[in-house]
């Protein structure tokens, strides 16, 4: 009698945990910066891609690194898109993240009032607007810097602004001549300089040295650099969310690298530091894909490896452990 007590109550916790996880949750939040690793999150939302899992998807627009470690430290998000290195650090600091994707391989790049400048050694002696200090796209700068001979406090003049877009408006103001900036800032600058009445006061702007091709020559590698991906923060547990958000994720970087007029009016709708134009500009000199965590981790620990010789603290002290790269099952 009792062994069917305990089958029927066995059987009961059974349907109880199915319907558990077949529940929807009542919101999933993600976070993200203004580039382009979130606009395919944007597509999610707007098409309703995870409804069968939740109730409301919110997304959170963080705009620098430091808003990004607030955000994850407080726990009240899902996923992120974040910076691999930023990734690492928060790893090893022991934050629960885990990286789901690499889908960011190639957004950065200069631009210049000075259509001659070809490589980075052509920019020694100018005054160079660079973003996020201390975080990427600075230290991939740096780096190619260091390893072609170059000082980048000797060298150069590096003004550190706290956004890309401070970055950009320089620019357009004519408060300075150079920058390292990501995509889509760069195209988005480039439109505004051709447009009225920007055009009055700012010269045109010239796409110049495509860091990612400067990596390859440097270190003798391919031009992808792991720049950027989507990871799950420990409050998430739910697998099967999380394999729809993986799932879902991917479907939208496809319709974003393919539709770029209509990505463009999409993301300039959502984010109004954009434009159309520009988000449909950049998406022809980005490289995104999305690479799973485990399948890019060769590539990342090459990259990581390269930061850490330089400063150890750009990864956090140490290359994280193959627990932060998230194994689908």
């Amino acid at each position: 009698m009792k062994k069917f007590i305990y089958m029927g109550l066995a059987s009961i916790l059974l349907i109880i945990t199915s319907l558990h996880a077949d529940a929807k949750v009542d919101k999933i939040v993600i976070a993200g910066p203004f580039a382009s690793v979130s606009h395919p999150v944007l597509h999610m939302i707007e098409r309703g891609a995870l409804k069968d899992v939740a109730k409301e998807v919110e997304f959170r627009l963080w705009k620098n690194p430091d808003e990004l470690r607030a955000i994850v430290i407080r726990g009240d998000v899902d996923f992120v898109a974040v910076p691999t290195n930023t990734a690492a650090i928060l790893n090893n600091k022991g934050v629960d993240i885990q990286l789901l994707n690499v889908s960011t391989w190639g957004i950065l790049g200069m631009i210049s009032r000075d259509n001659n400048l070809k490589t980075l050694k052509d920019f020694k002696g100018k005054k160079i607007a660079v973003p996020f200090r201390a975080d990427m796209p600075d230290i991939v700068f740096k780096q190619l810097l260091k390893k072609q001979g170059l000082d980048p406090k000797k060298d150069f003049e590096l003004v550190y602004v706290s956004s890309p877009i401070d970055a950009m408006q320089m620019l357009i103001l004519r408060r300075i001549d150079h920058s390292l900036l990501a995509e889509p800032a760069i195209s988005v600058a480039l439109r505004k300089t051709k447009s009225f009445p920007i055009k009055i006061i700012a010269p045109d702007l010239y796409r110049s040295v495509d860091l990612q091709d400067e990596w390859a020559r440097v270190f003798n590698t391919d031009n992808s650099i792991p720049q950027a991906g989507m990871a799950v923060l420990g409050r998430m547990t739910n697998k099967k969310i999380i394999k729809r958000f993986m799932e879902e994720y991917d479907k939208s970087l496809e319709w974003y690298m393919s539709h770029p007029k209509e990505a463009g009016i999409l993301v300039a709708d959502k984010i109004d530091l954009l434009s159309k134009e520009g988000v449909a500009d950049s998406i022809a000199h980005i490289n995104m894909k999305s690479i799973s965590a485990p399948d890019a981790k060769e590539k990342m620990e090459f990259f990581f490896n390269v930061l850490k010789e330089e400063d150890p603290k750009s990864i956090g002290g140490q290359l994280p452990q193959d627990s932060f790269y998230y194994k689908a099952q």
